[in-house]
């Protein structure tokens, strides 16, 4: 529902537009011209403005340049006969939402309207997010306010003052580290120091010297003295992210330090007291890879004391206004006025699985971004990825429809046209746009057109 204001000097088309949009749902208000809506926007906010363009008194492009000195955020939709339409356009290069050509149909109005509606309702949601995520701490960046988030911050709460080993599992791009770096500072260890180890980042041969350390000529390359990594976390927080990337003689050498809280750097036989707690993470079953053999059974229980479950994005989408409002604001050159995104590009990002999770939103919000240069957010801005996986789900759903199956080399075809014109409608029929959607060049684009008679 928007709350409408309603201007035009004709007092029968006045009444019968603003019972028709009062039938749809709206809430209207009728002025009789732009001086009497100026003195009721004075008094009242409303989400939309619809107004005639000639009218005595004020006009609507006055009107319309008076609404966004005194309300920035209402919407103005102008009514124009077919002469004025030049002005209509003008309009709308200064920002005006839309605006129709007398004569108009009441249905027409009202889908226009309904366009209007879903734009503010997915701003409001946006706004919504905005004022969520200023209510968090930017440092911790678990962002979310579903209820899987909101039983993941609960645990988190419960385990943190602890010093017990905690492991975390989830899938790649859950925010396993956010987990635990929230972990630690919820922690009485919050003073020290949270080191993180990738673990699957060290070749077998220095994963021992990162983390225990090595004395000078320990080993090729050995060119000085190194602590290590659990001598640098010591009164803090050894974060082992992708624990099961650990090889077999390193897992006995940690261990030994879980055991008896020392280390022996590679080279010397001196041990070195360490206090440490442990969080550990992977995105593997690692109860499987000790039944293959591939990691120790007594390091995994000395590990997974407690655990979390990191939830997938699919889980939790009710978070996602949060999360692409967090990333709109990082990513955009103006973090307090950063793009709007359009509802097609919106339906989009909410019909995707997401494999990648947050990790993957964070990264098309990006790419969206910098495509966009700060303009509203449309399907095409989006990566390929998630716009062809959409286009891709429609089709197979039409495929699985179809009560009669084709031939493979119609059906390829059938499929190729349909997924050019989807192309180009998301491009508004740039060729050059479409192609770089598609991953072609816009020669070949041109010969698939042509070859199936499609005019952009």
């Amino acid at each position: 529902m928007l709350r409408i204001l309603l201007v035009d000097d004709e007092p029968t088309l006045r009444l019968s537009l603003g019972d028709a949009l009062a039938d749809a749902g709206h809430q209207v208000t009728l002025a009789a011209d732009g001086a009497e809506a100026v003195e009721r926007i004075k008094d009242t906010t409303y989400d939309l403005v619809l107004t005639d363009i000639r009218m005595p008194r004020m006009g609507g492009l006055a009107l319309f340049r008076e609404v966004k000195q005194l309300s920035p955020s209402t919407d103005v939709m102008l009514m124009t006969a077919y002469g004025e339409v030049r002005d209509a356009v003008a309009a709308l290069k200064e920002g005006a939402r839309d605006y129709l050509t007398k004569p108009f149909d009441e249905d027409e109005l009202l889908v226009r309207v309904a366009r209007v509606a879903e734009r503010h309702s997915l701003r409001t949601e946006l706004t919504q997010a905005r004022q969520q995520l200023a209510r968090q701490s930017v440092a911790q960046e678990l962002i979310g306010r579903s209820p899987p988030m909101v039983r993941l911050n609960d645990l988190i709460e419960t385990i943190a003052p602890t010093e017990a080993s905690v492991l975390i599992l989830g899938e790649s791009g859950t925010g396993k580290e956010l987990i635990a770096r929230r972990l630690h500072g919820l922690s009485s260890r919050s003073k020290g120091a949270f080191v993180p180890v990738h673990c699957a980042a060290f070749p077998e041969t220095l994963i021992e010297a990162e983390l225990f350390g090595h004395e000078r000529g320990a080993f090729t390359g050995a060119v000085r003295r190194r602590d290590g990594r659990f001598k640098a976390a010591s009164g803090g927080t050894l974060f082992l992210d992708e624990v099961a990337e650990i090889p077999l003689p390193a897992q006995a050498k940690l261990l030994r330090v879980l055991q008896e809280g020392i280390v022996e750097p590679i080279g010397t036989n001196t041990p070195v007291q360490v206090d440490v707690r442990i969080i550990s993470a992977t995105h593997r079953d690692l109860k499987d890879c000790v039944n293959r053999g591939t990691f120790r059974e007594d390091l995994y229980y000395r590990l997974n004391v407690l655990d979390i479950v990191a939830p997938p994005l699919r889980e939790r989408t009710g978070d996602l206004p949060l999360l692409v409002e967090h990333f709109l604001e990082r990513f955009s050159r103006d973090p307090e006025h950063p793009p709007e995104i359009s509802p097609e590009a919106w339906a989009t990002l909410m019909d995707y699985r997401f494999p990648g999770n947050v990790r993957e939103l964070e990264h098309a919000v990006q790419h969206a971004v910098v495509l966009a240069r700060g303009g509203e957010i449309r399907p095409e801005h989006m990566p390929r990825d998630i716009v062809g996986r959409r286009i891709a789900d429609g089709l197979r759903a039409s495929i699985d429809a179809s009560p009669v199956l084709e031939t493979l080399t119609d059906a390829t075809r059938s499929f190729e046209r349909t997924y050019l014109e989807r192309a180009l409608r998301a491009t508004d029929g740039h060729k050059t746009k479409a192609a770089a959607l598609l991953g072609i060049s816009r020669k070949n684009l041109w010969e698939k057109l042509k070859a199936h008679g499609i005019e952009a």
